[in-house]
C-alpha cells in the first residue's frame, strides 16, 4: 500500500510563502535598494541640516503609533485654553532633507510612497532620514512643521498657524496601551484631552455629513518562526480620536491653500444616486434599512461589524467610497474641492515620511500661513503630483491585495477538504439564461477593502464572496448565496504560488 503526503510540511509551507512574497516584488516591479547617489545625498543632508531658530523643545510632545513603527511623522501636545483648547501638532520636516531637483527628490517622485510589504517595508526615503534624523523619535532633537490650533469649547478651529521649529518628543506611545490607560482612568492629562477633543471632533464630522467605515482591518503579521498570519481587529477608539487630529490638520491645510489659490487637494466625489439606490436595497434585504433620511455617514456609525448582517452592509458601503484622487490648482480654485467622505475640502499633509505629496503641501502651507511667497519648486511640481500619487496608490493597493491573497492561500493550504463557518459578504444568483457570471453585487471586498477577485473561481455559475472567521480569510465561493447569511463552506484547493483558493458551499 503506497502512502503520500496530502499537504506540505510547515517548513515547506513557510519556504513557499517566503518565495511567493519575494516574487511579488519582481512581479510588481516594486522599488529596490536606493541608488548610491541617493544614499550619499541623504547622508549629506542629515549631516549638514540646519535646525530652525524657533525653539519649541520645552513643549511636551508625544507620539502614538503601532509599537513597531519607527518612521514617526506626527507628535502631539494638547492643553486647555480658557473654555477651549490649544493643540500643537508637529509634523516631520522632510523638506529640510530633500533638495529640489536632486537625486533624492527624483527617487522619491519615482516611488511616491512607502510600500508596506509583508516581508519588509520599502521606504519612500532612505532609513537615515525616515527612521532616524527625520523621524520624531522620543528624546531626539528634530526639526518639524508645527501646526498651532486654537479651538473653542466645541473643538471648532478658530485659528491656525504653521511654523518650522525645533521639537523634542517626550514619549513613544502605542494605541493599545493608551486605550488601556484611558479605560482604567490612569492616563496622562494630554491623553484625556485627546479623548475629549476627539469625541467633539467626531460630533463635528457627523454634523458636516462626513462618513467613516468602522471596518475591521486585516493586518498581515509575521510570526517568530518566519510564518505569517492575518489578524482582523476592530479599530480602537483612541485610533479614531488620534485620526481626528490628523483630519483637522488636513482640513486646515486645504483651507489655507484654497484661500491662497495654490496647492493640491485630496478629493472624492459624492456617491451617485445609482450607487446609493443599490445600497438602500442592500440594507433593506439585510434587515437594517437605510431610508435616506439620515445621512449615510450617520447610518454607517450605527453599524456593528461583529453582527454578520451588518458586516455585509459595511462591505457593501465600501463601494460608496470610490473615485478618490488629487486635484492641483494654481491661481484658480477648483470648482469641486470636496472630499465627500470627510464632508469638506481636505489635503494630505501629516505623513511626509511615507507619502510624497505631503512634503509639498507642508511647504506651501507654511509659506501661506506666514504671508511668504510659495517656493517656485513647489508650485512647479503641482501638475505632476496627481499622476505620481495615483500610480503609486494603485501599485500599493495591488501589492496589498496580492500579498493578502498569497498569505490567505498559505493559511489554508493544510486544510483542503475541511469545512468552515463563514459569512456571505456578497452573492449572486444564476442569470435567467442559466449562465450566471459570478460577479456578485459588483466587486465584493475583503475586510481590508481589497477586491475579492475570485481566487480560483472560473466565473461560471452563481457565486459569492465569503469571509471565514478563523483563519481570517476572504475569498469567492462557488454556489448560490444571499449576502449577510451564515454558511458552511468546504475548501476544495489552495495554491500559494498562484494565490488561488477554491471554496464551495456545503449543502
Amino acid at each position: 500500500m503506497s502512502h503520500h503526503r496530502l499537504s506540505p510540511s510547515v517548513h515547506e509551507q513557510t519556504s513557499a510563502l517566503a518565495d511567493a512574497l519575494s516574487a511579488l516584488r519582481t512581479e510588481l516591479e516594486l522599488p529596490g535598494e536606493f541608488p548610491a547617489d541617493v544614499l550619499k545625498e541623504a547622508e549629506a543632508a542629515v549631516a549638514e541640516r540646519d535646525l530652525p531658530a524657533l525653539d519649541l523643545t520645552g513643549v511636551e510632545f508625544l507620539t502614538i503609533d503601532p509599537p513597531s513603527s519607527t518612521d514617526l511623522d506626527q507628535a502631539l501636545f494638547i492643553e486647555r485654553s480658557g473654555d477651549g483648547y490649544r493643540i500643537l501638532y508637529a509634523i516631520a520636516d522632510v523638506p529640510s532633507f530633500v533638495a529640489p531637483g536632486g537625486a533624492l527628490d527624483a527617487e522619491t517622485r519615482r516611488r511616491g510612497q512607502t510600500f508596506y510589504a509583508p516581508d519588509g517595508r520599502i521606504p519612500l526615503h532612505p532609513e537615515v532620514i525616515s527612521e532616524n534624523a527625520g523621524s520624531l523619535l522620543a528624546g531626539q532633537l528634530c526639526s518639524a512643521f508645527v501646526w498651532e490650533f486654537m479651538l473653542d469649547a466645541a473643538a471648532e478651529v478658530r485659528s491656525v498657524l504653521v511654523r518650522r521649529a525645533m521639537v523634542r518628543s517626550r514619549a513613544k506611545l502605542n494605541y493599545k496601551s493608551v486605550q488601556a490607560e484611558l479605560d482604567a482612568g490612569t492616563a496622562a492629562p494630554v491623553l484625556v484631552l485627546l479623548r475629549e477633543v476627539g469625541l467633539k471632533r467626531v460630533e463635528l464630522e457627523r454634523a458636516r455629513g462626513g462618513a467613516s467605515l468602522n471596518m475591521p482591518e486585516q493586518e498581515i503579521v509575521q510570526l517568530p518562526d518566519g510564518g505569517y498570519r492575518i489578524v482582523a481587529a476592530p479599530q480602537l477608539p483612541v485610533e479614531d480620536w488620534n485620526a481626528q487630529i490628523s483630519l483637522m490638520t488636513g482640513m486646515a491645510a486645504a483651507a489655507l491653500m484654497l484661500e491662497g489659490k495654490v496647492g493640491i487637494l485630496r478629493t472624492m466625489p459624492a456617491p451617485d444616486e445609482r450607487s446609493l439606490g443599490h445600497f438602500r436595497r442592500q440594507t433593506a434585504a439585510l434587515g437594517k434599512p437605510w431610508d435616506g433620511q439620515a445621512s449615510y455617514g450617520d447610518y454607517l456609525r450605527t453599524l456593528d461589524p461583529t453582527d454578520h448582517r451588518q458586516l455585509a452592509i459595511l462591505h457593501s458601503a465600501s463601494m460608496l467610497f470610490r473615485g478618490a484622487g488629487y486635484t492641483h490648482f494654481d491661481g484658480t480654485v477648483p470648482e469641486e474641492a470636496t472630499q465627500a467622505a470627510i464632508g469638506t475640502a481636505y489635503a494630505h499633509t501629516t505623513a511626509p515620511l511615507r507619502r510624497l505629496v505631503d512634503r509639498f503641501v507642508l511647504v506651501i502651507c507654511e509659506a501661506l500661513s506666514n504671508n511668504k511667497a510659495v517656493p517656485a519648486w513647489a508650485r512647479e511640481a503641482l501638475p505632476s503630483l496627481p499622476d505620481i500619487m495615483a500610480a503609486s496608490d494603485q501599485l500599493a493597493s495591488r501589492m496589498e491585495r496580492l500579498a493578502l491573497d498569497t498569505v490567505e492561500a498559505a493559511l489554508l493550504i493544510n486544510h483542503v477538504g475541511q469545512e468552515f463557518d463563514a459569512v456571505v459578504i456578497s452573492g449572486s444568483k444564476p442569470a435567467k439564461n442559466g449562465n450566471g457570471n459570478g460577479n456578485g453585487n459588483g466587486n465584493g471586498r475583503g475586510a481590508n477593502g481589497k477586491p475579492a477577485n475570485g481566487k480560483g473561481f472560473n466565473g461560471n455559475g452563481p457565486s459569492g464572496v465569503v469571509q471565514i472567521a478563523e483563519p481570517a480569510v476572504t475569498a469567492r465561493c462557488a454556489g448560490e448565496m444571499e449576502p449577510g447569511t451564515k454558511v458552511r463552506v468546504r475548501l476544495v484547493s489552495s495554491d500559494i504560488a498562484t494565490r488561488e483558493i477554491h471554496l464551495e458551499l456545503v449543502d
